[in-house]
């Protein structure tokens, strides 16, 4: 039979598989389905910072409540990351109106998320912060399995 070698944790470079339960301000945000995970290679930011701290060293099967705090997670509110932006840089095909969400480009091309605030006659006030900044987030989270990640893996930096 197998060798007695200690179970896995997570741990960098190990593709961890994870079911999670998501609140902030004790409202359901998100969650994981019957059945769904989600998967990543632990130690390469594809999950926030606070929470890949979080599960640092945990084992298949178990279950452990996290909170991050908004500065771990996804910042601190910025009221700088609301922008006023002419209406005539928006396609006409755009139904402008506030919350729509959308993504755009920078300057810098970088792809912003930005969801809009108000309408006036010439100008639309965007906010671009995300939708969970300023947020603690509580998580439930349940490592479902744990394996050494490929050489190929590693040098994509996801999971195959």
């Amino acid at each position: 039979m197998g060798s007695q070698s200690k179970p896995l944790q997570v741990a960098n470079d190990m593709v961890v598989s994870m079911a999670y339960v998501l609140q902030a301000d004790n409202e359901l945000v998100d969650m994981t389905q019957e059945g769904e995970t989600l998967q990543f290679i632990q130690g390469y930011g594809s999950i926030i910072p606070g929470l890949e701290q979080g599960i640092a060293e945990m084992q298949t099967d178990e279950t452990r409540a996290i909170t991050v705090l908004a500065k771990d997670a996804y910042g601190e509110y910025d009221y700088e990351l609301i922008d006023d932006i002419p209406i005539s840089e928006f396609p006409n095909e755009i139904p402008i109106e506030p919350g729509l969400e959308m993504e755009m480009e920078s300057v810098d091309g970088e792809m912003l998320y930005g969801k809009i605030i108000s309408v006036g006659k010439s100008r639309v006030k965007i906010n671009f912060n995300h939708p969970l900044a300023g947020r603690d987030l509580d998580f439930e989270i349940t490592i479902l399995d744990i394996r050494p990640a490929t050489p190929a893996e590693l040098e994509q930096g996801f999971v195959a």
